[in-house]
């Protein structure tokens, strides 16, 4: 049997055993995109150098559209923490989730949205590891950015520098807001980046991808790449790094629409061309 179609009956098999509709599966009849499932519940996971008041803004703008938000206290510590900590969170959800991750929350996100309550993923300027794969050595088939610079080792954790933190890792935020971010950042464990998934939820649920065009801690080229390899849903923002911070409407809007509350961006990938389950 030809790779291809084994694994589109193994995607079948996964659609038929969490009892999910044919139509939902299927473009509708004009070739767009079914409507994303409805969901009232968002989990928003941080990344590296960071914790979850850097959601703060998005947050707001969520609550306001009438969205249950939770925002996970990442440990950085190592995946199994982290993801350990999001599918706690998870489970005291009352229905279908929006799985949201930022920078490295990504291959936290890629690894818990396997949950059944999770109904879409929304990736920010994110990782999104395959199963298994060494996302460095991938990583380092685009150029690397200035940020890297300043990433500063103590004790098995790292940090990044004032100067590289707010020239690089917060471009585009005020000054003011930059620097208090800067004091709030969570050390992350040394051995975190190395560490490999053993699944990537982005193969069988709805994903939507923001791109940061200025962004100088993750190539934006990379970021374009992971997006087109999952055929999320993609927007690309006039953003550094911290899009969530510096463009929070847009990021609320796209998880807006990844939970069936706002019509779908303008421009992106529709994911209902790989004809995978919904959710």
């Amino acid at each position: 049997m030809p790779s291809s179609l084994r694994k589109f009956v193994r995607e079948c098999t996964i659609a038929a055993v969490l009892g999910l509709s044919a139509a939902g599966a299927a473009q509708a009849a004009d070739g767009s995109a079914p409507a994303p499932m409805q969901a009232h519940n968002v989990v928003l996971v941080h990344g590296a150098w960071a914790d979850g008041s850097s959601w703060s803004d998005v947050i707001a703008r969520l609550q306001a559209a009438g969205l249950k938000v939770t925002a996970v206290q990442n440990p950085l510590t190592s995946l199994g923490d982290s993801v350990a900590e999001t599918r706690r969170v998870l489970a005291q959800q009352d229905g279908p989730t929006v799985l949201v991750g930022h920078s490295w929350g990504g291959t936290v996100v890629s690894e818990a949205g396997t949950d059944p309550k999770v109904s879409a993923l929304v990736y920010v300027a994110a990782r999104a590891p395959d199963a298994g794969e060494d996302f460095v050595g991938l990583s380092g088939t685009f150029p690397t950015m200035p940020a890297r610079a300043g990433v500063r080792e103590y004790g098995g954790f790292t940090t990044l520098s004032e100067d590289a933190f707010l020239k690089y890792f917060a471009n585009g935020v005020p000054q003011r807001r930059a620097k208090t971010l800067f004091a709030e950042q969570e050390p992350t464990s040394t051995a975190l980046f190395g560490e490999r998934t053993t699944t990537a939820a982005w193969h069988s649920k709805p994903s939507w991808y923001a791109v940061s065009k200025q962004d100088q801690t993750i190539s934006p080229d990379l970021e374009r790449y992971l997006a087109k390899r999952m055929q999320a849903t993609t927007v690309e923002l006039d953003a550094g790094h911290l899009a969530m911070v510096s463009h929070s409407k847009a990021i609320a809007d796209l998880i807006l629409a990844a939970a069936g509350q706002r019509k779908q961006p303008e421009t992106g990938i529709s994911r209902a061309s790989k004809r995978r389950p919904q959710a």
